[in-house]
């Protein structure tokens, strides 16, 4: 059975006093004092320095603390006392603090009160007794016989595909893995543009049981990730498995033998079929390139590739070339091309709201790096900081008051300080540029559509070399692409940044269960399941980042998809013990989640009349996000209700 409950943490005092006897305090000098004080307070149990620390920490990143330094060095004495108390009497390593010492150091850590509720999911995720609380385990005896006829198909081998993979083979449960490129990473191995980095810090964007000390920056580089997607494959022992660069065309539920005929296509264009108990789609939502319908694109007669299939043959030094789009794609791959080529001419359909953020580009120290390797619960603490840092603490701030003057700019009074603080960091990137300033502002609330991070973007629109145009592309000519007021601009190569189709997860695969196809049900932009996972109609279906699963407030994509692993873990764990051939959510339970569904975010900025985004369809449904807190979805999903699914054919009851 392979385990990736995060075998390199720090765990021996003994050996860490012994190895650094004179140099501690300079180590630990190098720590972000408010992890550190949360060791501290872990192994020591003493909660005075707490409240001494309290007022001068105002949220949970890093910058919005200002700790004197007098109580800094207070704090590093008596860490290396404790450290050295543990050493000295040869102590093991506490548990996990108790509920009321716990609530106490997350209120300091982070500035503000901790929902109680956010408790239980942050004792998991933090994973202190290493024993990885959202690994699913049988209740009951099950034998190889029974495991040995079942077989779970996994479609795609990104961040949840992978993740897929791993609990089924701790659970011992036969299962294949289909993925279409050559290798592991999912979107991030097929996303390859200059400047491709994540906009979560990385610490917390990793999987929960497989934590890593190793990160070069705050916010990884796309060769990071994918070295980290890496490593992780290779010490799960997974790969024999794999089935690379093959894709499931399509999927038929036989109702005579309930099981999943599925039909997949090699590189070269054979096919062959595969049967399978339970199909898991690891797909996403940003996994097929959205191509804008551009009239005369097909007549370029240049290079013109979308961003999420760069196109490294191309060399951009002294070309003019045309960007079309500025979301997160085209935000972060502007600044980086804008100095080497000719000229860089930009659509921009709509304005984004992108904020600034001192640790996007900054490197992790070696001194930080040292203590996420050697002190024992900084990892774990550095962790939390980021996972709140990140969530939910914005979701508030995101809901509508209707009784606010200023509806069309702003929600609330919170809302509009955010938007005012944006403008002002644009201003002064922009040069006092008032004319570019407002090409750059959007008359929508701030996160009315995805926030972006300020990767040099408005500093690179400062250039001479580049020209921001505002609205729509009118067509594309052989040599040029032509705005909506018919000037043209010339071009030797076109970058679409127009992002994904993220309102059709699964396409282009065709999905067929008991009463027709999925993209039937769903249409071309509605798709709707039950809590992201399960579908009416479609047995033995679990979907992976999946409809209204989108963090568009913040928290971790990965988290998310830990949670949906879970919940089909035991899906799959009442299927195999109870030796049942199928499993269907019930039309009324799935019914009752998407009005919840909807109707929370008719109440949250996403539904705001002036936004267009990629979260919503055309009729002006959200489709693409999670309404909920963090711990709000993690507790939906951490039990599966077997009330809201019809059962069929149990050979053994549980």
């Amino acid at each position: 059975m392979v385990t990736m409950a995060n075998p390199k943490e720090p765990q021996d005092l003994k050996a860490l006093v012994a190895s650094q006897p004179q140099d501690l305090d300079a180590h630990l000098a190098a720590l972000d004092p408010v992890p550190l004080l949360l060791v501290y307070t872990h192994l020591s149990g003493d909660e005075s320095l707490l409240e001494r620390f309290r007022p001068h920490i105002k949220g949970a990143w890093s910058f919005e603390a200002e700790i004197p330094q007098k109580l800094q060095a207070e704090l590093r004495e008596k860490t290396i006392a404790t450290f050295r108390d543990y050493a000295a009497n040869d102590r093991p390593l506490p548990p996990a603090p108790d509920t009321a010492r716990l609530q106490h150091m997350c209120d300091v850590a982070v500035g503000q009160p901790v929902p109680a509720e956010y408790l239980p999911m942050v004792l998991e995720e933090l994973n202190f007794d290493r024993t990885d609380a959202k690994t699913v385990r049988w209740r009951k005896p099950v034998s190889p016989e029974v495991l040995g006829r079942y077989h779970v198909l996994v479609i795609g081998a990104g961040y949840s595909g992978l993740a897929m993979a791993i609990k089924l083979k701790e659970a011992g449960i036969p299962f294949t893995v289909i993925e279409k490129n050559d290798q592991v990473g999912g979107t991030w191995y097929e996303n390859t543009y200059p400047g491709v980095a994540v906009d979560t810090p990385n610490h917390f964007y990793s999987y929960s049981f497989r934590t890593s000390s190793d990160w070069d920056h705050y916010f990884a580089q796309g060769p990071e990730i994918i070295e980290y997607i890496r490593t992780v494959y290779r010490e799960s022992g997974v790969a024999e498995h794999m089935r690379f660069e093959q894709e499931v065309s399509r999927a038929v539920w036989d109702k005579a033998s309930e099981v999943w005929k599925v039909t997949i296509r090699r590189k070269d264009g054979t096919e062959y079929d595969m049967t399978a108990n339970a199909l898991v789609s690891g797909t996403g939502l940003l996994n097929r390139p959205s191509i804008p319908d551009i009239p005369g694109l097909e007549t370029f007669t240049g290079p013109k590739f979308h961003s999420a299939r760069w196109d490294h043959t191309v060399d951009l030094a002294g070309k003019r070339v045309v960007q079309i789009g500025t979301g997160a794609s085209g935000m972060q791959l502007g600044p980086m091309i804008a100095p080497i080529v000719d000229h860089l001419t930009i659509f921009q359909r709509s304005p984004h709201w992108a904020r600034h953020n001192p640790l996007l580009y900054a490197e992790v120290s070696d001194g930080l790096k040292w203590g996420l390797k050697h002190v024992p619960f900084y990892t774990k603490w550095w962790r939390f900081q980021l996972l709140y840092a990140t969530s939910d603490g914005m979701l508030p701030h995101l809901r509508k008051d209707p009784n606010w003057p200023e509806p069309e700019t702003s929600l609330n009074a919170f809302n509009k300080d955010i938007r005012e603080q944006l403008i002002a960091h644009m201003r002064s990137e922009l040069k006092g540029d008032e004319e570019l300033l407002a090409k750059v502002t959007p008359k929508f609330p701030p996160y009315g559509k995805r926030m972006l991070r300020d990767s040099n973007w408005f500093k690179a629109l400062t250039r001479d070399n580049v020209e921001l145009v505002t609205g729509t592309v009118q067509k594309v000519t052989p040599t040029s692409v032509v705005d909506k007021d018919g000037v043209e601009h010339p071009a030797d190569v076109i970058i679409l940044a127009t992002g994904f189709k993220a309102q059709a997860p699964l396409f282009p695969m065709e999905i067929i269960g008991t009463n027709g196809s999925l993209r039937d049900q769903w249409g071309d932009d509605n798709p709707r399941a039950h809590l992201g996972i399960t579908v009416p109609d479609f047995p033995n279906l679990f979907i992976l980042y999946g409809p209204g699963t989108n963090g568009g407030h913040g928290g971790s994509a990965v988290f998310n998809s830990e949670c949906q692993v879970r919940y089909t873990m035991l899906a799959l764990r009442e299927l195999i013990e109870r030796e049942a051939s199928s499993l269907e959510v019930r039309r009324e339970p799935f019914d009752a989640y998407q009005a919840e569904f909807d109707a929370e975010h008719e109440k949250l900025v996403w539904t705001h009349p002036g936004v267009t985004n990629w979260y919503k369809n055309k009729s002006g449904r959200v489709v693409t996000n999670n309404p909920w807190r963090l711990s709000r979805y993690r507790n939906m999903t951490a039990e599966f209700d077997t009330d809201e699914y019809v059962i069929r054919n149990e050979k053994a009851p549980a």
